[in-house]
């Protein structure tokens, strides 16, 4: 059923021609945030995963040093080249991403429309030129994208945005899907093998954060800071439940309860609870790498739509609101005038 517009609305959506005014963008849309604090805590929760892993790797170099001193130096060596590849390079690729500026007010607005026009270009070039470099990608549609080189071309902001949009409802979707499948079968089949709640919570923590890098990397931006912080906050809650899961026993269990079944045969026992708790451990880990890969898309998806609603918006004064306060001002002028003069 259509809602119905009363008067007063038509009458206003009519004199900005359909468009929603910047302080219904504020009412509907924009949440009080601290921008400053925002920033603090996204990088204490890297830090707090950085510390984590660091953590893993001294504590796998300590034990095979115990085993052999040169074999110890040796593992330490891999240990920092595998901490700077899997965690300090995905995190600051992702912290250095741009991201579109929507959580504006009536200040703010036009610094935020340049700049996620220009973001809107940067996006539009890398695809076109990841597109026409890198053979047999296969994450863009070429057909789109060749559109969307013609519309940079010509300076048609409007065909540019719709190409995006397309971009970003089909070929990038089906794209983000398949890496959030891939890595999830990844998480699952390491943490079978694993046999260490440790490098259990810490395949979960580096995966989680190479699906992160790759899903920003193909759209082309990031979720700002406020929602970074919810992400790394899902991180961390991954990494807590997967060592949690390490730490349980959960095929001893399960074999308890088969009772007489396997009595006497201690051999079969221990292969069932290996086998489930390998599988419980990598199903649940591959779950929670979906989760943080939909959570991703889910403010990326929700970023880009609010900066195009935030596109649309005039964010300049009506005729009439100018006409109103040049003419409350020239009222306010002539009293003051009045007040001063000198009586006669």
């Amino acid at each position: 059923m259509k809602k119905k517009t009363t008067a007063p609305e038509a009458e206003r959506e009519e004199a900005l021609g359909g468009k929603m005014t910047i302080y219904e963008y504020e009412q509907k849309y924009v949440k009080r945030q601290n921008v400053r604090g925002a920033k603090f805590l996204l990088r204490f929760m890297a830090a707090i995963v950085g510390v984590f892993l660091l953590v893993v790797l001294v504590l796998v170099t300590l034990r095979v040093y115990d085993l052999n001193e040169y074999a110890g130096y040796g593992t330490g060596a891999a240990c920092l080249v595998l901490y700077i590849c899997v965690f300090i390079v995905p995190t600051v690729k992702i912290l250095h991403a741009g991201y579109f500026m929507t959580n504006v007010n009536g200040s703010t607005a036009r610094k935020a429309q340049r700049h996620n026009k220009k973001l809107r270009h940067d996006i539009a070039d890398k695809m076109i030129d990841l597109t026409a470099k890198v053979e047999g990608v296969g994450w863009y549609d070429s057909e789109v994208v060749g559109r969307m080189a013609i519309a940079l071309k010509t300076g048609n902001e409007e065909k540019l945005k719709t190409c995006l949009t397309e971009l970003y409802k089909g070929s990038v979707k089906k794209s983000a899907r398949s890496l959030i499948r891939k890595c999830a079968l990844k998480s699952a089949a390491f943490s079978a093998v694993s046999q260490s709640a440790k490098i259990d919570a810490a395949i979960v923590v580096v995966i989680n954060l190479q699906l992160i890098k790759d899903l920003v990397f193909l759209y082309g931006f990031r979720p700002s800071d406020a929602r970074l912080v919810k992400i790394f906050a899902t991180v961390i809650s991954n990494a807590l439940v997967a060592y949690g899961l390490g730490t349980a026993n959960i095929g001893g269990a399960v074999a308890k309860t088969m009772g007489s079944a396997v009595k006497g045969i201690p051999i079969l026992g221990s292969a069932i609870s290996a086998l489930v708790d390998s599988s419980v451990q990598g199903l649940v880990n591959g779950t929670l790498t979906t989760v943080i890969g939909y959570q991703t898309i889910k403010y990326l998806n929700k970023e880009y739509r609010l900066q195009n609603i935030l596109d649309g918006i005039d964010v300049s004064e009506t005729e009439a609101e100018l006409t109103e306060d040049c003419t409350e001002l020239e009222s306010e002028l002539k009293n003051r005038k009045k007040k001063l003069a000198p009586a006669v």
